[in-house]
């Protein structure tokens, strides 16, 4: 993510820019059901609580959306879309007004948007806001901009014919978006639907619905007509599940597990086959060729794992060392990795906070104790902060071998696992040889063979010389497992909208 920002390399934030500061005693004021621009309480009458996960602590208690909820906020949305209603009578510049007025104010709320996505992820402060805040401002203007410029073309047919064709927007699109990165997916997700003249159902991850919550407020306070953005927080098999199964649904927007993608789709093949787009998991080769710059190569592979806890689908999670520089490479990696700095993610100096909750934790230590035991070499870390909440340290294995688990399967977590190979077939061959296919990256000197890598790569981004290098303008999305369709740029917008064509009879011939 860090290329979303100028303030930001490689993962941190510029030292000489002035940092703003967190607002640690910052009061939740937006935890109720968000539909028709009003706050609700669940149906049921069920909460749901939200724990910060560097102290363990409880937050406060969210409305608990279930099916009654979802019904409740695509009965809006629709509404919201029938044609007369405000929205579908706004023109497309007036939509892009207000997509700009909602990044003005994501400008002008910025500290507080941070802070509280610092509270609910564990993500240190000045990365929530450096990073995930600049990002989702940056993809709100982009695609405001577009608003009044989708359109359709004129197709030359038989001569006493005119075709052509109109991009229509799709109707009401679900958004089911992850814990990572709650504000940034959501932004990914809405800004095109919107921008497309689409309304939504919104549900944030259950582990982190707070910043989501918050930007129902600001929708309201831009200016949107009620019904066209709604929110409804809840769990995954009740309220995620009444969304991918709804009938009056038309899309469905997700990031999150590869098991779960599967169910959504599923789900929406036995209801009305609505349109489905994916982001999915990844265990992304990273390949440093010998030739390459190891200092940038080293850096780089570093941030690209350990960003965000390693809490990333695009994580640098199997890094591949030629053989005649892995020594080096593998020394200055574990040099990397013991300055990293673990703490207090509120803490300007903090690198690293911690996982994201219990379950995530202890998956990933049972996922280094494997590394241990199929033989991988633990250079440093490897155990949990034993004082702290989620802490763990940075760990880095190097001699591991394609067949064991830290090098199959997704860790999520703050764990650089450095095989070695010998040669440009061999690493492909390897690199290749996963269900997954999100990102990769290379290192090399050598243009043709950086060329040849990213020809050869299956996945839908490959970044030469450089890791987690995302711009709003540039598609993003996976090969294989990790997913279908794409989020961000104008191969978007093919996303949100269905293709009409017209063709009209001229009533004679042209002389």
């Amino acid at each position: 993510m860090a290329a979303l920002n100028g303030a930001v390399e490689n993962g941190q934030p510029d030292r000489k820019v002035p940092l703003p500061r967190p607002l640690r005693s910052l009061e939740v004021k937006y935890t109720k059901i968000f539909i028709n621009n009003e706050w609700h309480e669940s149906t049921s009458g069920k909460k749901f609580p939200t724990y910060n996960p560097s102290t363990l602590e409880k937050i406060c208690d969210v409305e608990e959306g279930d099916k009654p909820d979802v019904d409740n906020a695509v009965e809006a949305a629709k509404a919201a879309f029938q044609r007369g209603a405000p929205w579908r009578q706004m023109d497309a510049l007036s939509r892009g007004r207000l997509l700009h007025k909602l990044a003005d104010l994501l400008e002008r709320d910025r500290v507080i948007l941070a802070t509280l996505e610092t509270m609910d992820t564990g993500k240190p402060f000045l990365q929530a806001y450096f990073i995930d805040l600049e990002g989702c401002i940056k993809t709100l203007r982009y695609y405001a901009g577009w608003a009044d410029k989708i359109q359709g073309r004129t197709i030359p047919v038989d001569e006493n014919f005119v075709c052509f064709t109109r991009h229509e927007p799709m109707g009401v699109c679900g958004a089911i978006t992850p814990w990572n990165f709650p504000l940034l997916m959501l932004v990914w997700k809405m800004a095109p639907a919107l921008c497309c003249g689409n309304t939504l159902v919104i549900k944030p991850a259950e582990q982190t619905p707070l910043t989501s919550l918050y930007i129902g407020s600001l929708i309201k306070e831009v200016g949107f007509p009620p019904g066209v953005v709604n929110i409804v927080p809840g769990y995954g098999p009740t309220a995620g599940a009444a969304i991918s199964t709804h009938h009056s649904i038309d899309k469905i927007a997700f990031t999150g597990s590869t098991k779960v993608g599967k169910l959504i789709k599923e789900a929406a093949s036995k209801s009305n086959l609505k349109r489905v787009t994916l982001e999915l998991g990844g265990k992304n080769p990273c390949i440093v060729c010998a030739d390459a710059d190891l200092d940038l190569a080293v850096e780089c592979a570093h941030q690209g794992v350990f960003f965000n806890q390693g809490q990333c689908c695009t994580a640098a999670s199997r890094v591949f060392v030629e053989e005649q520089i892995y020594p080096e490479f593998v020394k200055r990696s574990v040099e990397y990795a013991k300055k990293r700095l673990v703490g207090d993610p509120f803490d300007a100096r903090t690198e690293q906070g911690p996982q994201i909750d219990q379950n995530q934790f202890d998956k990933i230590l049972e996922l280094i104790e494997s590394g241990k035991k199929e033989g991988a070499k633990l250079e440093c870390g490897g155990l949990a902060i034993e004082d702290r909440g989620l802490f763990i340290k940075p760990t880095v294995f190097s001699e591991v071998t394609d067949n064991m688990r830290i090098a199959k399967e997704e860790i999520f977590g703050p764990v650089q696992p450095i095989m070695k190979f010998k040669s440009i077939e061999e690493v492909i061959r390897r690199a290749n040889s996963t269900e997954y296919g999100l990102t990769a990256a290379v290192f090399t000197k050598n243009l043709d063979r950086a060329l040849t890598l990213a020809s050869a790569l299956q996945s839908g981004t490959v970044w030469i010389n450089c890791y987690n290098a995302l711009y709003a303008q540039a598609p993003f999305g996976g090969f294989k497992m990790s997913g279908n369709g794409r989020e961000l740029g104008e191969y978007a917008l093919a996303e949100y909208t269905e293709v009409k064509t017209v063709t009209i009879k001229l009533s004679q011939k042209s002389p």
